[in-house]
């Protein structure tokens, strides 16, 4: 034994199993207890309470409550500083008799999503396309690459666990979740999730991997209408098509990658043959179809917020208990513990689980068997070894310009050219340096070293303007994140671009966080092209031809709301007459 160690489990020498028995031995029912719940803190002064998100300070869920999982919200300026909060949170941790180090998780923060249920804007890390720009680009090697850089990223602040990838099939238009899948198609997908996994985790798990819960089991995408889970409105997945198999397929994938966790979906599947209530509580799905079908033996941490209503962002939340509202709380943690899950994702109410053993309704060696599987991943990614991390290093690593100028070749790579020009002897693309440019949506001084800003259309040789896709505004708290609802522009939108378009060529850059109906605005406006994350410069740098537009649509546009509303939710491809189909993307004529 090392000199270092007082018991086996402190000893980096002997085998993992070994370590997690001597550790789980020396456990007290509260650190079994806290070990079970994984949820949300603020990257800020761990004694403050969180009034948006409802939070306990962070400190007292590590001291009084024993908690050591926390998904991260916000960020700091730089990797130092990141690294150095970090650090201080984890010596509030080992200051515990057994010393258990603290396993941060983050949503995806790479990329330019602004919902707060979903992901994190990227701050100081570097920024890249969407996974749906990942799935344009569909090159398995950069997206391995991709998660090699973010994994690095990850490494140097602390952050050891992905909340991703999410391999959703995306074969409902309007869901409000495709921005974080690699498209509609499931070979696609299913490419993008091995590459995507073995970049966090390397080829085997370590000291320096990035363990990623992968999500949402057994896949998320057929919500009915296009509403989304979260929402009591969104709760039933459907499959009129008879697709469930189908949207396995990616999970399948990213099991046989190594895929250490799985994440599953708010949802309810109705009619088939499993269980009608949500997938977090549902054993016939995470015990018959993950556990015992698929094999899978690691961790299962539910989707957030499962059990007890909270005010969140200043608007009532229900517990997205689909199927089961009738139960109470704690009949809620008895159903997801038989149900088969490890982990009780966005709670902290430790004081059920403990009022359930005392009464007998949970027994110690339940627990014990998800104990073992959270010890062992801490294990496994080193985290007793060295929980902190290094901050000078962090300063280096964090957004360096290396992995800047990666993510910006991406961004480049990923814009998906749909029109241009006229006629396919007249392109209008790319464009030539040095013109008159009147623009909406870019920042003017973007223009330098490309073009001119123009004040008026009426002096400009073009337009160009930067749109994002349409959707139904919903004002109350969280809601009011979510992008659904109907994918066709305002009238009085398309009327406005087209009087703009009759006045000077114009140019339509698109952010297509989910598809867009392009009907009307192809037969007046000569180029059209499509993002899933870019910044200015990248999409500049393309339309003025120093790089060429290598993206592909990772779905289907459809024609009209009504071939979407007549569409399968569950079935790729089936809106009749799209204007555009998955694969499609021009390249520039030379």
């Amino acid at each position: 034994m090392s000199s270092a160690s007082t018991f086996p489990y402190q000893d980096a020498t002997l085998a993992i199993e070994q370590r997690v028995e001597d550790l789980l031995s020396r456990l007290e029912l509260a650190d079994k207890a806290g070990l079970l719940f994984h949820t949300m803190t603020s990257v800020s002064d761990p004694t403050v309470i969180n009034t948006e998100f409802t939070l306990p300070s962070l400190t007292s869920m590590i001291t009084e409550r024993r908690m050591n999982h926390f998904n991260l919200l916000g960020s700091t300026p730089t990797g130092r500083e990141f690294a150095a909060w970090q650090n201080s949170i984890q010596r509030i941790a080992l200051t515990s008799p057994l010393g258990i180090p603290i396993t941060f998780s983050t949503d995806p923060r790479h990329s330019f999503t602004d919902n707060p249920g979903t992901a994190i804007l990227a701050g100081p890390f570097s920024q890249w396309p969407e996974p749906l720009g990942l799935g344009a680009i569909g090159s398995d090697e950069l997206t391995r690459t991709f998660g090699d850089i973010a994994r690095q990223e990850y490494v140097a602040v602390g952050i050891r666990v992905a909340l991703h990838p999410q391999i959703d099939l995306a074969t409902e238009p309007r869901w409000s979740r495709a921005n974080g899948t690699f498209g509609e198609d499931a070979e696609l997908t299913s490419r993008m999730a091995v590459a995507y996994i073995r970049g966090f985790q390397g080829d085997e798990i370590g000291s320096t991997s990035v363990s990623t819960i992968t999500k949402h089991f057994p896949g998320g995408g057929p919500q009915k209408n296009g509403e989304d889970a979260h929402f009591p409105y969104g709760r039933e997945q459907v499959y009129p098509g008879g697709m469930f198999e189908h949207h396995l397929k990616p999970f399948e994938a990213a099991i046989d990658a190594g895929g250490r966790q799985m994440m599953p979906y708010y949802g309810m599947p109705v009619g088939t043959p499993y269980e009608e209530v949500g997938f977090g509580f549902n054993k016939s799905v995470l015990t018959g179809l993950l556990r015992e079908r698929f094999a899978f033996d690691g961790i299962i941490c539910t989707d957030w917020g499962l059990i007890t209503d909270v005010e969140m962002m200043g608007a009532p939340m229900a517990a997205r208990a689909w199927g089961v509202e009738h139960l109470t709380r704690e009949e809620r943690m008895l159903k997801i513990l038989d149900a088969g899950a490890d982990q009780f994702g966005g709670e902290d109410c430790t004081d059920l689980l403990l009022g359930l053993v005392a009464d007998g309704r949970v027994t110690e060696a339940r627990l014990d068997v998800s104990v073992r599987r959270l010890l062992r991943e801490k294990f496994a990614l080193g985290l007793f070894e060295n929980a902190f991390a290094d901050e000078d290093r962090a300063e280096i690593v964090v957004g360096n310009d290396e992995f800047r100028a990666a993510g910006l070749a991406a961004q480049r790579a990923s814009l998906t050219l749909l029109t241009n020009g006229t006629a396919p002897d007249a392109p209008m693309l790319p464009l030539t340096k040095g013109i008159r440019v009147y623009t909406e949506g870019v920042a003017p001084e973007s223009l330098e070293g490309f073009a001119t800003s123009a004040a008026r259309p009426e002096d400009a040789d073009v337009a160009i303007l930067r749109l994002k896709a349409p959707f139904d505004f919903r004002p109350d708290g969280l809601e009011s994140y979510f992008r659904a609802g109907s994918l066709a522009f305002p009238p009085e939108e398309l009327d406005r671009i087209a009087a703009l378009a009759a006045v000077v060529p114009t140019v339509v850059d698109i952010y297509l966080d989910r598809p867009a109906i392009l009907t009307e605005m192809v037969e007046f406006v000569p180029a059209i092209v499509a993002n899933f994350g870019a910044a200015d410069s990248a999409l500049l740098t393309v339309l003025f031809g120093d790089d060429e537009p290598q993206g592909s649509l990772p779905f289907d546009l459809p024609r009209s709301m009504a071939a979407v509303e007549a569409g399968r939710e569950d079935v790729p491809f089936d809106t009749k007459d799209p204007v555009f189909r998955f694969g499609h993307g021009l390249r520039y004529r030379r």
